[in-house]
């Protein structure tokens, strides 16, 4: 546990402006000191020669609650000044009987459930090969949202557009639909309402095409960053530089994840018993973890599952012994995520900045 392991904790509550410190004794868990820092590199610098005054830089270590978002620069002050530091997700307790909520409780209790928690986990890193694929896949994800709105409208245009125009543009593919509608051009002959229709098509496909072009610049991004630090990933049958953005984002850097079962927990495929009576052999679908993650290897499970023939048969076999679809979907995510965590920890890949 933590207090065998450091003789001080320093919990941190990071808001956007501000972050606040206490310092505890981890045998006691009293309190030594609490302060207040802004939320910058001078602020960062100032925490740890504040932490030095209370604590011992080899013997201390830093419960940094939300590490990935108001914590996020924080967290990678310390982790580039060797720093041990400690991510804390959410509180598993009220902040007090009565309700009570400061910045310093706030600090005080992130630090006390680290010191009674069996397991504790490290923060993502927040610069490299990792920091710069995260930026790609959250850029791309956002674009590809907007795209997808932007496919609706055109589509509801269609379907709303006189009836000379909607039997012009019925049954068309939507590559062919968006081509032809950013081809349009203004023609003083055709009624009025038919001119503003085609001119807001041609709009709204223009924004399409603009889209698809966002997208190639960061999936040539990502394909470059993939094919320097992990081409293992994208070798394996299913796997797409976009899902081996995912795993590694989510796998961040080695040592973060202590086992090939801790990964799959991350992702939320590893099993979950649901025995009762007579079954006891039975699992439900985890909803927790990385859904991100989840979301990659039940990707990478449904291409597997149509096009790859050792899956075909794995697939076959285990119908026979009485599984359903849904389990051996399962099963292969756990597999999948397993096979993952040992190309990305053992390989080696070079996640340098």
């Amino acid at each position: 546990m933590l207090a065998e392991l450091a003789d001080h904790v320093i919990g941190i509550d990071p808001d956007r402006d501000w972050i606040t410190a206490a310092v505890l004794d981890a045998k006691t868990t009293g309190v030594i000191a609490t302060a207040k820092f802004a939320a910058d590199n001078d602020g960062y610098d100032e925490a740890v020669e504040w932490a030095d005054t209370h604590t011992t830089a080899g013997d201390r270590s830093w419960v940094v609650e939300g590490s990935g978002s108001y914590g996020r620069g924080l967290s990678a002050a310390l982790s580039r000044a060797g720093e041990w530091v400690i991510e804390f997700d959410r509180p598993h307790q009220r902040p007090t009987k009565d309700g009570a909520k400061t910045d310093e409780l706030d600090a005080v209790r992130a630090a006390r459930e680290a010191l009674g928690r069996h397991r504790l986990h490290t923060p993502r890193t927040h610069d490299g090969h990792r920091e710069a694929l995260r930026v790609h896949t959250v850029t791309r994800d956002g674009v590809v949202r907007a795209r997808t709105a932007a496919i609706n409208e055109l589509k509801a245009l269609v379907l709303t557009s006189p009836d000379g125009l909607r039997s012009e543009l019925r049954g068309l593919t939507t590559t062919v639909l968006i081509k032809r509608c950013a081809a349009f051009r203004t023609t003083a002959s055709r009624p009025i309402a038919e001119q503003c229709v085609r001119n807001t098509m041609r709009v709204v496909a223009r924004r399409i095409q603009h889209f698809n072009d966002e997208i190639e610049v960061h999936d040539a991004a990502m394909k470059q960053l993939i094919d320097d630090v992990a081409p293992q990933l994208v070798a394996e049958p299913g796997v797409g530089y976009v899902t081996a953005a995912m795993f590694i984002i989510a796998w961040s850097h080695p040592g973060r994840c202590r086992s090939e079962a801790a990964y799959a927990r991350l992702g939320g495929v590893a099993p979950v018993p649901a025995n009762s009576g007579q079954s006891q052999d039975r699992h439900r679908l985890n909803r927790y973890g990385d859904r991100k993650l989840n979301r990659a290897c039940h990707m990478v499970a449904l291409v597997r599952m149509h096009h790859h023939e050792p899956t075909k048969a794995y697939i076959a076999r285990r119908r026979a012994e009485g599984k359903t679809d849904r389990e051996i979907r399962r099963c292969l995510k756990r597999y999948i995520a397993r096979n993952v965590w040992r190309l990305l920890e053992h390989q080696s890949p070079k996640m340098t900045a």
